[in-house]
């Protein structure tokens, strides 16, 4: 089978889960079947096709300058037997090839533009361009993978015309033998943080949906001996940064070892932080699976993380972490109750070791990446003999 995988992100250009995903399952179904990988940049390789918005429309609407590039990669993908596309940047081109070139089209839903309001924030009036694409595509597609339950849920609940028996779950997965615990210091002098003293991990982008400025106002209460970590950047729009950077500025007044990291560092940095700190913090509003709450668990990590979307599908509460309750109207309470668990969890070493240990065996018995590819080609199988 010939097979299409549409992204705006690939390799090296990664700054979400959703290029996570598409990294990792390319590389487990290239072993599968004939895969093409069409994504964002410049250049190409064997098995990879890079496209760019077209240059007339630099500096126009983001949203207008993606749908250039999904005309590009639409154009590019004669010959294929299916598409399979992820996110909204690519939702598009999948939806044009399969009506050009008669072939099924799948999409993987990692996120929702309805359940994701603020993006109106850094799109403007391309936000309705974005929502568009997705419903468009999401309606008509052959097959719909969701990446949790949770998420399954959202959709039907969003699209309300889709078709329920389209609608599949296939879990985000995680490279357990890349993600295991690193137990070095290097990195974390480097970045100077000290590694003598225990330290509350962030790392995510600085968007609404992170929901990182509720961390920075809980970790006023967090025992002053703990240091807070803050790999964070990318941020969607001038006005959230200027928030996040006044927010961390006020916690820098208020206390030491706070350390923002504002750069993309690279895996194996990252892999030590995830693997030397005393707890992970995912304290998203929104999160249809949040693979990087997987990346801690096999780096052997305790996590604490708001009970939103998927990820109680991932992390047990009690188990491998703490689930912490969210609820939009009441962030005060939520920002408390994320400082208590943290605090627990940094008072109860034992605790968190064995919470660390059991994350560890729940990503490499339940998430592991040739479990998902396969899961995959299933329902690709199925689309192209039902279609």
């Amino acid at each position: 089978m010939k097979v299409g995988l549409l992204s705006r992100e690939y390799p090296p250009d990664v700054y979400g889960g959703a290029g996570v995903h598409v990294e990792f399952l390319a590389q487990e179904l290239r072993a599968l079947t004939d895969l093409q990988v069409h994504s964002w940049g410049e250049g190409a390789s064997d098995g990879l096709v890079r496209h760019r918005p077209g240059r007339e429309l630099d500096g126009a609407n983001d949203a207008l300058r993606a749908f250039s590039v999904d005309l590009s990669i639409a154009a590019a993908l004669e010959g294929r037997d299916l598409v399979h596309s992820h996110t909204w940047y690519a939702n598009l081109a999948g939806h044009l090839a399969g009506l050009l070139y008669g072939i099924p089209h799948v999409v993987t839903a990692h996120s929702l533009e309805p359940l994701r309001p603020w993006k109106a924030e850094q799109l403007g009036g391309g936000y309705a361009l974005s929502s568009w694409a997705e419903r468009t595509a999401m309606e008509s597609a052959d097959a719909v993978i969701a990446v949790s339950h949770g998420m399954r849920a959202d959709i039907l609940g969003c699209y309300p015309q889709l078709d329920p028996d389209r609608v599949r779950v296939v879990h985000n997965g995680i490279d357990t033998r890349l993600y295991r615990p690193a137990p070095g210091a290097d990195v974390l002098r480097r970045l100077g943080v000290d590694p003598d003293r225990p330290f509350v991990l962030f790392v995510g982008r600085i968007t609404r949906q992170k929901g990182v400025p509720h961390l920075l106002r809980a970790a006023h209460r967090l025992d002053p001996s703990a240091q807070l970590v803050l790999c964070a950047g990318a941020p969607d729009t001038p006005e959230i940064e200027a928030e996040f950077r006044e927010l961390v500025g006020e916690l820098m007044r208020s206390r030491d070892g706070v350390h923002w990291i504002p750069d993309m560092l690279p895996r194996p940095d990252v892999i030590q932080l995830l693997s030397r700190a005393a707890v992970f913090v995912c304290p998203s509003v929104y999160e249809p699976l949040g693979i990087v709450n997987l990346e801690a668990m096999a780096c052997g990590t305790a996590v604490v993380a708001s009970a939103v979307g998927g990820i109680p599908e991932v992390v047990a509460d009690g188990g491998t972490g703490l689930l912490v309750p969210y609820e939009a109207d009441e962030p005060a309470r939520f920002e408390a109750d994320l400082a208590e668990a943290i605090g627990q969890v940094l008072a109860d070493r034992p605790a968190a070791r064995r919470m660390g240990e059991a994350g560890r065996e729940r990503a490499v018995r339940e998430f592991g990446w040739d479990m998902v590819a396969r899961r995959t080609l299933e329902v690709y199988e199925e689309i192209v003999k039902r279609v």
